[in-house]
């Protein structure tokens, strides 16, 4: 449990002798639309109650000093001379390179950062580091922006100084979410509308245990082979292509190729059929359309494990539960699985017992990131 804002303050003084300024950036879940954002296609996002929480201020320098709960030993950024270091600071570094990058006088700072948001689960950890940080950095050098901006920043700290190919949804989410209600983002246009949560809609995320870091080859082979795809069909982006015109375009691609685009083909099709039974009230239509995106996500993606595999069928097995699927970039990490609200504890509690997860959690959609004002 994250501890009340008034703590992070109370440490950053003990520990910096200053008074900072708090803000805040959630983690996400990803209702359904797993692998079309760096395809152009269409999610379900929503922020989600666990927080990263960076209590800042300006130090005078031309350095970070950034403490991390959970981490022994602090990084000290060089704001003159900021390199990629392999760790934990370099979601820190790359947000203050890219906010330079884009004319951004960022000062010397010390920053002290607290974290709810689970680290390798799937619920963009590092996404909410870099959106926290960003409101940070901006706020200290005396600029705003909105959320589209911080959310590019974002991604480009990830992909250019992190070393990690992801697409924008992750920073959308966290910088732009809706209290109790998910988001259908278009990832080609950058534009979203608001898909407000039925009452009755419980969302459970459950830990498989099985850690993945995304900055492997494995994720980078299926972008690649998207991009290969969309390439040979001819199109800038593989979601242009339409459910219609699979039939005539997987003959022409080579297995792997056809396999991803089939996947996100129909995943971004799904993204339209959920939006439409949350419009309805109908989660037993998006209970299976979750399920649809875990076999797509496993046959055609191939980015799920067996432990993965295991959990997501325990959950869907489960009383009160409409459907489950792995969620993230893959190869480890959660499942989300829809719930009844009302019986979202009993189902959290026989799923935990069956798999002897490590972690589970029922959360509830929140707005996107900002100042904490105290």
């Amino acid at each position: 449990m994250l501890a009340p804002p008034a703590h992070a303050v109370a440490a950053f003084r003990a520990r910096f002798g200053a008074t900072p300024r708090l803000f805040q950036a959630p983690g996400r879940i990803n209702i359904i639309g797993e692998h079309t954002d760096y395809c152009g296609g269409l999610a379900m996002p929503a922020a989600i109650d666990r927080w990263c929480r960076i209590a800042a201020a300006a130090n005078g320098t031309r350095r970070l000093t950034v403490v991390a709960e959970g981490f022994d030993e602090p990084a000290a950024l060089d704001l003159d001379a900021l390199t990629p270091r392999g760790a934990w600071s370099d979601y820190v570094a790359g947000v203050a390179k890219v906010l330079m990058d884009a004319g951004v006088a960022v000062p010397g700072a010390d920053l002290m950062i607290e974290s709810t948001v689970p680290i390798g689960a799937g619920v963009s950890s590092s996404a909410a580091i870099e959106v926290a940080a960003a409101h940070a950095l901006l706020a200290l050098a005396g600029r705003g922006a909105d959320g589209l901006s911080i959310a590019r920043w974002g991604q480009k700290a990830e992909n250019d100084f992190v070393g990690m190919p992801c697409g924008i949804m992750d920073q959308y989410a966290s910088a732009n979410g809706v209290e109790d209600a998910a988001l259908v983002l278009d990832c080609a246009s950058l534009t979203s509308t608001i898909a407000p949560l039925p009452a009755n809609a419980s969302f459970l995320l459950v830990d498989s245990g099985v850690r993945h870091a995304h900055v492997d080859g494995a994720y980078r082979e299926r972008r690649a082979d998207c991009d290969t795809a969309a390439k040979i069909l001819g199109f800038d982006l593989l979601a242009e292509v339409t459910e219609g015109d699979l039939a005539s375009a997987l003959p022409r691609l080579p297995p792997g190729p056809a396999k991803r685009c089939r996947h996100v083909v129909t995943e971004t099709a799904r993204v339209r059929r959920a939006a439409d039974a949350l419009a309805r009230g109908d989660l037993a239509a998006l209970g299976k359309l979750m399920n649809q995106s875990h076999a797509s996500l496993r046959d055609d993606m191939e980015v799920s494990v067996p432990e993965v595999d295991q959990l997501a069928q325990i959950a869907r097995d489960t009383p009160g539960v409409f459907g489950a699927r792995m969620m993230g970039g893959g190869f480890g990490g959660c499942i989300i699985a829809l719930a009844d609200r009302d019986q979202a504890v009993d189902a959290r509690a026989a799923i935990v017992e069956r798999y002897g997860a490590p972690n589970a959690f029922i959360c509830r959609a929140v707005a996107g990131a900002g100042e904490v004002i105290l």
